[in-house]
């Protein structure tokens, strides 16, 4: 795992917006997302036989594994107001769809939530993606943070399609490629978004009580879109996440 080092001062500020993406660019990246994430599924789901003796069929999993990632990466740059900027319904309705397709998990519950991790970062009593203050190893904080957004009708939700998805596809198929790179995809925003970055002590010149990984861009994409870039995020959580890189 990736070793982290905290940032004891203020990153170089990000620049001006360029023009050939401009305003559209959030937009663009969560429609090419959301179509990856689709179009990937509906050909291993209907269209790809998995052999669990294959390594193929293992191989497979990390990509739907990423896609799963760039979902959430999706909606929580809609909470930030910068996946459709200016344009907040829209803005909003491509969030709730990114969720919606990551597990059913509901944009306008995950919203408050997230802005209140901002807001009160690494406060036990307030932060809800903080451990509670005497729990503090990994599984019982990982537990916590799930709990925190996981509800009753989303797993109703996810055991409705698991059964009827049993109809038109295979079990494992279903499981390997729907299920597991969900699973998969929790923990990896765990580990990068919030157990590396905040965990242990912070400097008192450090507000936001957070560290980045090194600077490598292209594993701080493939390990989970930038977000390790985590003290950069909290400083500008204005910017999105395909051009946070350009903060380091």
């Amino acid at each position: 795992m990736t070793t982290t080092t905290t940032a004891t001062h203020p990153p170089v500020r990000p620049p001006a917006p360029t023009a050939r993406l401009g305003e559209w660019g959030g937009v663009a990246w969560a429609l090419g997302l959301i179509g990856a994430w689709v179009g990937l599924l509906a050909w291993l789901l209907f269209g790809y036989a998995a052999s669990l003796a294959s390594p193929l069929t293992w191989l497979l999993v990390l990509p739907m594994t990423h896609f799963y990632t760039g979902l959430f990466i999706t909606a929580h740059d809609a909470m930030h107001g910068t996946l459709a900027p200016g344009r907040p319904r829209l803005n909003r309705a491509l969030g709730t769809v990114a969720a919606l397709l990551f597990a059913y998990n509901w944009y306008p519950r995950l919203l408050p939530r997230h802005l209140a991790h901002h807001r009160h970062v690494a406060d036990p009593a307030r932060d809800p993606d903080f451990h509670d203050g005497r729990h503090m190893a990994f599984v019982p904080w990982l537990a916590r943070f799930a709990w925190q957004y996981v509800t009753g009708w989303q797993v109703l939700a996810m055991a409705v399609t698991y059964n009827l998805l049993k109809l038109v596809a295979s079990m494992p198929n279903i499981l390997l490629y729907w299920i597991a790179p969900s699973v998969l995809a929790t923990v990896q925003l765990f580990v990068f978004g919030t157990w590396l970055p905040h965990r242990g002590e912070h400097g008192p010149d450090n507000p936001h009580h957070a560290r980045s990984q090194p600077r490598r861009h292209w594993w701080a994409f493939v390990s989970c879109y930038f977000f390790g870039y985590h003290y950069e995020h909290h400083e500008y959580p204005a910017v999105p996440w395909w051009r946070l890189w350009r903060t380091r």
